[in-house]
């Protein structure tokens, strides 16, 4: 055997081995187990039998067209079967990786043609080979691994191109000489591909650019509302501080009213008793249930819904302490209050501006419901109510998002002139990444 012939071959092993680990690198992802290592290394072993095995039945040209069928098939069957992967992951993965080979093979051609020598090509493909799959398998897998496995349409926009070389190749080169003939359709069919491709990939980027804007605004709204409820429960619990200055004072009052029915004054005493009476129910929260969040709360939303012409009955059996943030609870109730009042609140019947509440905990689960009156339309687009004026809508986001964040359930109901919304918050299952 000579030098020539045993560094072919060589390569030719390497080339499996490449081929290989950075399906697995972008399939199962670059951060692999033992038992994944111990795997692709008796696949790798197995293979190389196989092909020796072809070699001296069929002669190297045969192999080389029996390759999909002994190397990659089997490699994909080991990513789905072993590894649990999608034949969807498993052919972009073999794919990519097959469209990658080509950027040593095509470093070495180079040296190859500067030195006129088929030892060249063989010396530079070597640390081509290694050099490549580090940076390919350090800085690219990572990301395409990512992309593959977060859905079907990533991968199949992932794969496709490396798919249609796939073909290609094998079909020009591997099965048929067409490529070699100089065939301009056979010339110009990758340029073609690639460029067809750009065009998709420029698309596809500006919707994902404009999701990924449309959700930052979400997030932020979002933010935005959460901020304002803490702002809101600090502003209602220094109302609460103020009453208990206030009752803390009483002894003063007291004295005052003396002094005043000393001197016989009736008018002065009955409007201070007024005042006195109305700042008392400006300060004290109505108790509602054990909860003095809540108390505090629907307290707030009682006088907004009074201001407003809306009548607010409320039927809340709720204990001292919940396993849920005051932040989030303020902004359930807040958006769906807010909602309701102002719907009421527009509704031409008297009789019909009510808003009811009802808030429990029942098998370990948070219920609350809120039921409204309302006039006009309210369309319901993948079960949340639409609404047609800008920077509205966040509200009853926010309430699913905080639902899904307990792996809880909002279903939104509009029948008959009533819109119902119901929350469901399983407390013992919480999905938060703090738990």
């Amino acid at each position: 055997m000579t030098l020539s012939m045993a560094l072919g071959l060589f390569c030719y092993g390497l080339i499996l081995l490449f081929g290989v680990g950075l399906t697995a690198a972008f399939t199962i992802g670059p951060e692999q187990s033992r038992r994944h290592f111990a795997a692709l290394l008796a696949f790798s072993a197995l293979a190389i039998l196989v092909q020796i095995f072809s070699w001296r039945m069929f002669g190297i040209e045969r192999t080389k067209q029996l390759y999909p069928l002994i190397i990659h098939f089997p490699l994909a069957l080991l990513m789905v079967v072993g590894f649990k992967r999608s034949w969807l992951q498993a052919v972009a993965g073999i794919c990519s990786a097959y469209l990658c080979l080509q950027i040593p093979r095509w470093v070495a051609l180079v040296v190859q043609a500067t030195f006129q020598s088929q030892m060249a090509y063989f010396i530079s493909y070597i640390p081509a080979i290694f050099l490549i799959y580090y940076v390919l398998r350090r800085y690219a897998s990572g990301p395409a691994y990512r992309l593959t496995a977060q859905s079907s349409k990533a991968c199949l926009f992932l794969g496709a191109v490396p798919v249609f070389y796939y073909l290609f190749d094998y079909s020009t080169t591997i099965y048929t000489k067409w490529l070699y003939s100089g065939a301009v359709v056979a010339v110009q069919f990758i340029p073609s591909v690639v460029a067809m491709f750009y065009f998709v990939f420029v698309v596809v980027y500006y919707e994902e650019t404009q999701k990924q804007s449309a959700a930052q605004r979400e997030r932020e709204q979002m933010e935005a509302q959460f901020k304002q409820a803490r702002t809101e429960l600090d502003t209602l619990r220094q109302s609460q501080e103020q009453m208990r200055r206030y009752r803390h004072d009483i002894r003063h009052h007291i004295t005052l009213l003396q002094a005043l029915a000393a001197e016989g004054n009736v008018e002065q005493i009955t409007e201070y008793l007024r005042t006195t009476q109305e700042d008392l129910n400006a300060f004290t929260p109505v108790r509602y249930c054990e909860n003095e969040t809540v108390n505090l709360i629907l307290s707030s939303f009682a006088v907004k819904a009074k201001q407003a012409g809306v009548e607010l009955n409320v039927n809340a059996t709720l204990p001292e302490a919940l396993p849920v943030s005051e932040t989030e609870l303020c902004s359930l109730l807040s958006n769906s209050l807010e909602n309701a009042v102002k719907a009421a609140a527009e509704t031409p019947q008297e009789d019909k501006k009510t808003v009811i509440l009802r808030a429990a905990v029942y098998h370990d689960n948070l219920l609350l419901s809120v039921e409204n009156a309302y006039a006009g339309k309210v369309a319901l687009e993948h079960g949340l109510p639409v609404s047609n004026q800008e920077g509205h809508g966040y509200g009853t986001r926010n309430i699913v998002a905080i639902a899904e964040t307990y792996g809880g359930q909002v279903l939104f109901s509009a029948q008959e002139g009533v819109f119902t919304v119901k929350i469901l918050l399983p407390l013992s299952k919480r999905k938060r990444s703090d738990q």
